[in-house]
């Protein structure tokens, strides 16, 4: 054991008790965190297809913290993207199978 004399400051009926119950405050810290920082996982959870959901992010951009360009999706393959300026475009999707190769 690489720790082995660190049974002689803490008693193993202690620290293992102790060890265990940290990983478990853990774990439920990150799933807690997930749960709460993303939008596909509930909708998973809940037998509802991904992407059912709108999603959106915002882009702040170094040189001009206060103008943001952002993007808004929905259900199907069609992007909003506004860019900092206040203008708007829609990008479509195509999925690797439907883009023609050169």
């Amino acid at each position: 054991m690489n720790n082995a004399k660190m049974w002689l400051v803490v008693k193993p009926t202690v620290g293992v008790p102790l060890f265990l119950s940290a990983v478990a405050v853990g774990s439920f810290a990150v799933h807690v965190a997930v749960l709460s920082n993303t939008t596909w996982v509930a909708d998973f959870l809940s037998g509802k297809p991904l992407g059912a959901g709108v999603a959106s992010a915002s882009l702040v951009l170094p040189e001009q913290e206060a103008t943001k360009a952002s993007y808004t999706t929905s259900a199907g393959q069609q992007v909003l993207i506004t860019m900092p300026d206040g203008t708007t475009a829609l990008a479509v999707i195509k999925l690797p199978e439907q883009v023609a190769t050169y």
